[in-house]
C-alpha cells in the first residue's frame, strides 16, 4: 500500500477537502484579499517557486528590467495562489454561483460555428487564470471530455473527480484507451479539451520554439486533427480579481493544422504565447517548461543547473 493509500494520505486528504468546502463558501473578493497576502509570502519563503519563476521569465521577457521581472513573478506568484484558493469554489461552489462569476464570454461564436459545421472542437487550456473555471463553462454548456490523471493523494480522486465532472465533463484517462475516447467525442461533434503546456513524455512530442526557446511539446494535436478534421481554439477563464471571470476563445494559429508535427507543435505554442498575452501574470509561470531541453543540451539530472530548474 503506498503512503498516499495510508492512513496518514486519507487523513492529509480529509483535510484538504475540509479547506476546500471551506474556500467555496468564501466571496472571490475575500479569496482575493487572501491571495493578495499568501502570494508575496509564496515568493518570500518557497525558493523552487520563485527561482523556476524568474528563471521563466527572464527567458521570455530578457528585455525587462530586473524590478519588473521581480514584479511580475510576485504578481504571478499570487495568481497561482488565488487559482489553488478557488479550488473548492470551481468544484465545490452551488453551479448557480460559479455561473454567475463568469462576467464575460468573448468567442463563444468559434464553438457554435464549428458545431453548427458538424466539426468537433479542441479546446486548447493552457494554465492561465483559473482553468477549472474554464472547464465548468464547458462543460456547462457543451458535452465535453477531457483527459484526468488521479492525484497522487489518491483519496483526493473522488473529491476532484466529482468537481471536474459534475456539470457533465467526461473524463477519460491520459493513455491510448483516452485518446480513443477523445477521437470519437470529436467525431461526434463534441468539443475535447488539451493541456496544450504540459511537458509529454520522451518520444510522446517534439522540440518546438516557445518564446523564442526550444520546449518539448506534444504532439497528440495533429493526430486529432487529421483524423476528425476538427476546429481548434484556445481557451481561458481569465481572473478579474475580486469579481469573477472572463471566458476568452481565440483562434488557432493555422499551423496547428499541418500534418508536419514540428509546425503544428509550433503553432500550439504561439497558441499558448497568445493566451499569455492577455495577461502575462495570470500564467503559470512556475512550470518547468524547459525542462527537457536542459535535459536533452546539458546531460543527466546530476547537471547543476538541473538542480535548479
Amino acid at each position: 500500500m503506498s503512503e498516499t493509500d495510508s492512513g496518514p494520505g486519507r487523513l492529509q486528504a480529509a483535510a484538504i477537502a475540509r479547506v476546500w468546502r471551506l474556500l467555496a463558501s468564501r466571496r472571490l473578493d475575500i479569496l482575493w484579499r487572501l491571495s493578495r497576502w499568501a502570494g508575496p509570502l509564496v515568493y518570500r519563503v518557497s525558493r523552487r517557486e520563485r527561482e523556476v519563476t524568474e528563471i521563466n521569465l527572464a527567458e521570455v521577457y530578457p528585455d525587462c528590467g530586473d524590478a519588473e521581472r521581480r514584479d511580475l513573478a510576485r504578481l504571478s506568484l499570487t495568481h497561482s495562489t488565488a487559482t489553488m484558493l478557488e479550488l473548492g469554489f470551481a468544484w465545490i461552489a452551488e453551479p448557480a454561483r460559479v455561473e454567475a462569476a463568469i462576467l464575460e464570454v468573448h468567442g463563444r461564436e468559434l464553438l457554435d460555428e464549428a458545431r453548427a459545421e458538424g466539426r468537433g472542437v479542441i479546446v486548447l487550456a493552457p494554465h492561465f487564470g483559473n482553468w477549472e473555471v474554464l472547464n465548468f463553462w464547458l462543460s456547462s454548456h457543451f458535452p465535453f471530455t477531457a483527459m484526468y490523471e488521479p492525484p497522487k493523494i489518491a483519496a483526493l480522486d473522488p473529491v476532484i473527480r466529482q468537481g471536474r465532472e459534475r456539470m457533465g465533463a467526461r473524463l477519460v484517462p491520459t493513455n491510448p484507451r483516452g485518446v480513443a475516447a477523445l477521437l470519437k467525442a470529436l467525431k461526434r461533434s463534441e468539443a475535447i479539451g488539451i493541456l496544450p503546456d504540459q511537458e509529454p513524455d520522451w518520444g510522446s512530442g517534439v522540440f518546438a520554439p516557445f518564446f523564442g526557446r526550444l520546449a518539448y511539446t506534444a504532439t497528440l494535436l495533429p493526430k486529432l486533427v487529421a483524423r476528425t478534421e476538427a476546429r481548434v481554439v484556445t481557451g481561458v477563464a481569465r481572473r478579474l480579481p475580486g469579481r469573477g471571470f472572463a471566458i476568452h476563445f481565440l483562434p488557432a494559429d493555422a499551423r496547428v493544422y499541418s500534418t508536419d508535427e514540428a509546425r503544428s507543435a509550433a503553432g500550439v505554442n504561439a497558441c499558448v504565447e497568445a493566451a499569455i498575452a492577455l495577461e502575462p501574470a495570470q500564467y503559470q509561470w512556475e512550470y518547468k517548461r524547459y525542462r527537457k531541453v536542459i535535459q536533452e543540451q546539458q546531460g543527466h539530472p546530476d547537471h547543476p543547473s538541473f538542480r535548479l530548474y
